[in-house]
């Protein structure tokens, strides 16, 4: 790969004609009278800090990524996308089709549910820890002597409230969830998550890649219909891990912002802002990492 200095990395979009909806951890939202357009950037967060550099081709990745999913599960529920060809939105994004293109989502407007959608189907992470901890995992109970990694009998749904740029999402109980959106909506949720972690492990597991676990959120549209919406199965939303490496019992090489977070573990971050500096190899390295999961998921190459 290049040195970074060759190749044009974009942490924040400026569109002087469109309107500017808010700013996420990574995705700049743009509104129209009825639609929005999400600009995926090359920013990229750990423990909640966003840090300073972006990672190269990180914002085409998790478009097309997305893409993917979303044309594969569509049969299970319709999502969000109304195009991801520049030549089909609105007018007044013309002037910025360079900036957008590969990177950029026109969606439909929607009303999203206040929860985030968590499916596990190994153990790892803040999972891990309360294993250790109760034996359970958001208050599901799980088999004794399972380690670090360890497939679970059968994915698991533990759901999280949504936070703000900063905070750490919670993790909260199925039965509240259901207090927040109604059990009927809840179940349903619940029921679709698990679908479509389950066609995306398929799909994965044949083409050497693992999903560990995932998060997705859902909206409502005008009709009040259920649709998914933001992004899905993407390494920022998701633990990949190469099939062909994965040993229970310990951490697992990742195709997702692992490598940053272990870079920032090792020189103590105290997981605070201002980051510190990413050297030019943990960015490369991280960069490539996206890319290599883009191309063993879908065939496609951005480079």
């Amino acid at each position: 790969m290049a040195s970074i200095t060759e190749i044009p990395i974009i942490t924040q979009t400026n569109f002087p004609g469109l309107k500017l909806r808010n700013r996420g951890k990574v995705r700049d939202i743009y509104a129209f009278e009825d639609s929005l357009l999400i600009v995926a950037t090359d920013r990229i967060s750990a423990f909640d800090v966003i840090m300073s550099q972006g990672i190269p081709f990180k914002g085409k990745v998790l478009t097309k990524i997305s893409e993917y999913w979303f044309e594969k599960t569509q049969d299970i529920i319709s999502n969000h996308i109304l195009s991801t060809v520049i030549y089909d939105y609105p007018a007044s994004c013309k002037p910025y089709w360079g900036s957008l293109e590969d990177r950029s989502m026109h969606v439909k407007k929607t009303k999203p549910l206040p929860a985030e959608c968590v499916v596990r189907g190994y153990l790892s992470g803040s999972g891990w820890n309360d294993y250790k901890q109760t034996g359970s995992v958001c208050g599901i109970k799980l088999p004794k002597g399972l380690v670090e990694s360890s497939k679970l009998p059968e994915p698991i749904f533990t759901p999280a409230t949504k936070e703000e740029v900063g905070k750490h999402d919670e993790n909260i109980s199925f039965e509240r969830m259901a207090d927040m959106i109604g059990k009927d909506l809840a179940e349903r949720v619940r029921s679709i998550s698990l679908q479509v972690y389950q066609r995306g492990c398929e799909i994965a597991e044949a083409k050497g890649i693992i999903i560990a676990d995932t998060k997705m959120e859902f909206g409502q549209d005008e009709n009040g219909d259920l649709i998914l919406i933001d992004e899905l199965l993407t390494p920022d939303s998701s633990r990949f891990w190469p099939r062909d490496k994965y040993q229970a019992g310990k951490g697992q090489e990742s195709f997702d912002k692992q490598f940053v977070r272990d870079y920032l573990l090792s020189i103590n971050f105290n997981k605070k802002p201002p980051p510190p500096n990413l050297p030019e190899d943990v960015i490369l390295k991280t960069s490539a990492l996206y890319l290599e999961a883009l191309k063993k998921l879908s065939g496609k190459s951005l480079m």
